[in-house]
């Protein structure tokens, strides 16, 4: 696949990529009925190169799903990585390790596929979801996502409705989604009129959370 057309931040200019620190610079917010988020901007320095990798070398699928009566294109593409196979950038290798390590205590487990998605203008999307395939549908458990690229607003609200809250996410930028989060509230990437350039969403999950 050719890369798409992208423009390096100018907020994102560190000569190496890096992952921060953790301790004492996550965020949490704490919602309704035992979810919680915990938000890092800007946890990877000089982000753009794995962009760039991540654009050029990762064999992105499109894919279509049933609706109503018919079948539609998903509006982004994707790729989903199992745990027994190697990521496209060795930072993510990093981050899935640090992460593991960092949420060890609350979680239990290691974080272990990496599902990603590739939302390539405003026009691609996702509605709103929870991720309650699998064990997530029945047991508190987290989705950490890391996004490089132009930063993209994601929108949480709980399930059945009210205020949401928005996470503007890119250039390096780690949200958790944590306890129910999964189960009792709800979060989407809405289209944008707005000229973007292309963004990686890199969602790492334990086994059996989908």
């Amino acid at each position: 696949m050719s890369p798409l057309a992208h423009q390096p931040s100018m907020f994102d200019q560190a000569p190496t990529t890096t992952l921060g620190d953790l301790t004492g610079r996550v965020r949490r917010h704490r919602l309704t009925r035992g979810a919680w988020v915990d938000h890092l901007p800007g946890w990877v320095s000089g982000s753009d190169p794995v962009l760039e990798t991540l654009l050029r070398d990762v064999d992105w699928r499109a894919e279509r799903r049933r609706m109503y009566d018919g079948e539609v294109d998903v509006p982004r593409l994707l790729r989903w990585y199992s745990g027994r196979e190697t990521l496209p950038h060795p930072v993510l290798t990093e981050a899935r390790e640090r992460l593991s390590a960092y949420y060890a205590d609350e979680l239990g487990e290691p974080f272990v596929t990496a599902g990603m998605c590739l939302y390539r203008t405003g026009a691609d999307s996702v509605a709103w979801h929870g991720d309650t395939h699998g064990r997530s549908a029945r047991i508190d458990t987290m989705v950490a996502i890391v996004s490089f690229g132009t930063p993209r607003p994601l929108l949480l609200r709980p399930r059945g409705g009210g205020d949401s809250l928005r996470f503007p996410l890119g250039h390096g930028d780690l949200i958790v989604m944590g306890g129910s989060c999964q189960r009792t509230w709800e979060h989407a990437v809405p289209k944008t009129a707005r000229p973007v350039g292309p963004r990686v969403s890199v969602q790492f999950r334990p086994a059996g959370v989908a």
